[in-house]
């Protein structure tokens, strides 16, 4: 099998682009300044240039707003192999030596930056992106060509310093970022999914307070010689850093503002204007900047509960010819390779991004011909396969391919013919789906292996299986799944998996869905969202509780992947009721039962996007 870096797909594979550029700068040359804003609050700004000596050369700027700390203070002026940038690293050793100067950003209420933060990914902040972005450039080793990328956070807010429409970004890679922060990080199908609130919100307090009995439990700042965040030049006292400090005790609380957002369309308590939506790089989209700005949309099979699916969303919204869509088998920032075919040590799977975000920004920002127009414009890895392709357009495949629910646990391509076929499920509120999830990456937890310990988990569901297959069959796209049921509570949910099964036995994850029922009645998505299965508008106004005992009906559409079935192997598809170890669960203290109906009438079934070659 071939690894990650397969050149399969491409004309020329990232690695091979990266391999066949000239010499690289040597060193760098590093400032830190405030910068003002047009309300006045003060950012702390790193600028990090090619080269070791003062010359009168413009550089091409990539910009960089993080919350995670644009650079750390190091005990006692510490440096030996320490690096004080764990978070900006990736950009700095990949750009700055090719030739780029990088920007770096403390966003407002965090690191050294003034101001507080009055919720995740604030209005006020996207305005501050584009305050930077002027001031920038104005600076003499500016060439006037900027672009914005960066990991989760930072990529999303490259998605709104686009949609500022400033004149000089032309090109962003919005990495591992949300395009509906709503339902692509928060509410997963409506669900609240609290080991990211809770523990993201714990992150959050640690860093942006300068917690330092808390940082360490968190895999990036774990050295004990990373001392908060570094001041910037002309705080050679660390007075102006305090001062800043003193501003992030008004920081918003993650838990206590993500609750406040049950529904799509409600808004604080205390401000009816701020719904989901201002914290939504969707909310912005601009034509415009559809034009002017070229985007790099990057995810993976195992980003979190929503990352993949905002990254389709984005591509799929963006309409001119020099926007480009990659998915690969990765986690959360790419920091592993996810696929559970992979063998024993994968390539490192953060180079790979870095090559081919490196060509676009050639491309775009230098004016290189680099080829990467050449390339189709969606480039995708099949896990089992071990395979990069390429497409002209995403989805590859539609779900038209049926397996519907059957007797004795059977998955069928026959439409039940039966007037009468039931399955009860009690849940189980024990059902849990552990630590090695696509899910715990999102709060900067040590994930190195994804589900490895998966075989066995199905046992508290409900489960289908279908016969074997005759032939290596991929799955690539967004699989839904259609639910037949009645509930004995007034809401409950739903948790839907695929799994394939070896001609030994062994159950492998695959991929997943969650849904409240709640949410079932299919309504329109915001305008800006494009649809990638059945939609549901998650508005309060259509929220529909269940009658229990009276039958009701669900679509849903599980999370996207490319997965080859090999020919004897089988596809399993599990229910369960909760994920303990990541949702909040409903309803609390009353675990349902669940009714699934498999008959003419109501026929239970998965929908698969099969591709046929």
């Amino acid at each position: 099998m071939s690894d990650s870096n397969s050149e399969a797909g491409w004309k020329v594979a990232p690695r091979d682009y990266v391999r066949g550029l000239g010499k690289a700068y040597e060193g760098e040359r590093l400032s830190s300044v405030y910068v003002p804003m047009r309300d006045g609050i003060r950012l702390a700004v790193d600028v990090h240039l090619p080269g070791t000596e003062d010359e009168d050369t413009t550089y091409p700027t990539i910009c960089i707003f993080t919350p995670y700390y644009r650079r750390f203070a190091l005990r006692d002026g510490h440096r030996d192999g320490i690096d004080p940038c764990p978070t900006i690293a990736f950009y700095r050793d990949n750009f700055v030596k090719r030739g780029y100067a990088l920007v770096c950003v403390d966003v407002r209420g965090s690191g050294a930056s003034f101001g507080a933060r009055d919720g995740f990914r604030s209005p006020a902040e996207r305005l501050d992106h584009h305050d930077t972005v002027d001031w920038v450039a104005q600076q003499p080793w500016c060439d006037g060509n900027i672009g914005a990328t960066g990991i989760s956070y930072p990529g999303a807010a490259s998605d709104f310093l686009a949609s500022t429409n400033h004149p000089n970004v032309k090109a962003v890679a919005p990495l591992f970022a949300v395009w509906d922060t709503w339902s692509n990080h928060l509410y997963p199908g409506g669900v609240l999914l609290t080991c990211v609130t809770r523990n993201y919100g714990q992150l959050a307090d640690a860093l942006d307070f300068d917690d330092r009995d808390l940082i360490p439990d968190y895999a990036y700042f774990k050295d004990d010689d990373l001392a908060g965040p570094a001041p910037v030049d002309e705080d050679a006292d660390g007075s102006l850093l305090k001062a800043a400090l003193k501003d992030h005790v008004a920081n918003f609380n993650m838990q206590d503002f993500a609750q406040q957002f049950r529904f799509r369309d409600d808004a604080l308590t205390d401000n009816p204007d701020y719904q989901s939506r201002v914290i939504c790089p969707y909310n912005y989209a601009s034509r415009e900047a559809d034009k002017q700005t070229a985007y790099y949309s990057v995810s993976g099979w195992m980003d979190g509960g929503g990352y993949s699916v905002g990254t389709i969303q984005r591509y799929l919204w963006l309409k001119e010819k020099h926007h480009r869509l990659m998915l690969g088998p990765w986690d959360h920032g790419a920091r592993g390779h996810v696929s559970p075919w992979r063998g024993d040590k994968p390539a490192a799977q953060q180079p790979f991004v870095a090559a081919e975000v490196l060509r676009f920004f050639d491309t775009h920002l230098k004016g290189l011909e680099t080829g990467i127009e050449d390339e189709a414009p969606v480039h995708y890895f099949t896990m089992a396969a071990e395979k990069w392709q390429s497409a002209e357009s995403w989805p590859p495949a539609e779900p038209d391919t049926v397996l519907y629910f059957d007797a004795d646990g059977a998955l069928s391509a026959n439409k039940p013919a039966v007037e009468e076929g039931v399955d009860d499920y009690q849940a189980d509120y024990d059902c849990r789906t552990g630590v090695h999830t696509r899910y715990d990456r999102l709060y900067i937890a040590n994930v190195e292996t994804y589900y490895d310990d998966w075989h066995g988990r199905d046992e508290k569901m409900l489960n289908f299986t279908s016969d074997a297959f005759g032939e290596d069959t991929e799955m690539t796209g967004h699989p839904v799944v259609d639910l037949h049921f009645t509930c004995s509570e007034k809401d409950g949910t739903f948790f839907v998996y695929i799994s394939d099964i070896t001609p030994e036995g062994k159950s492998v994850y695959v991929t997943e869905g969650v849904f409240r029922a709640l949410h079932r009645k299919e309504g329109p998505l915001p305008k800006d969202i494009p649809p990638t299965g059945p939609t549901h508008s998650f508005n309060r106004a259509d929220a529909m509780h269940l009658v229990p005992g009276e039958a009701a009906s669900v679509s849903f559409e599980l999370l996207p992947t490319s997965y080859l079935f090999g020919a004897g192997h089988r596809l399993r598809v599990s229910i369960a009721s909760a994920d303990s170890d990541h949702f909040t669960r409903i309803p609390d203290g009353r675990p349902p039962k669940f009714v699934f109906f498999r008959t003419a009438e109501q026929p239970s079934a998965i929908r698969l996007p099969i591709v046929r070659r």
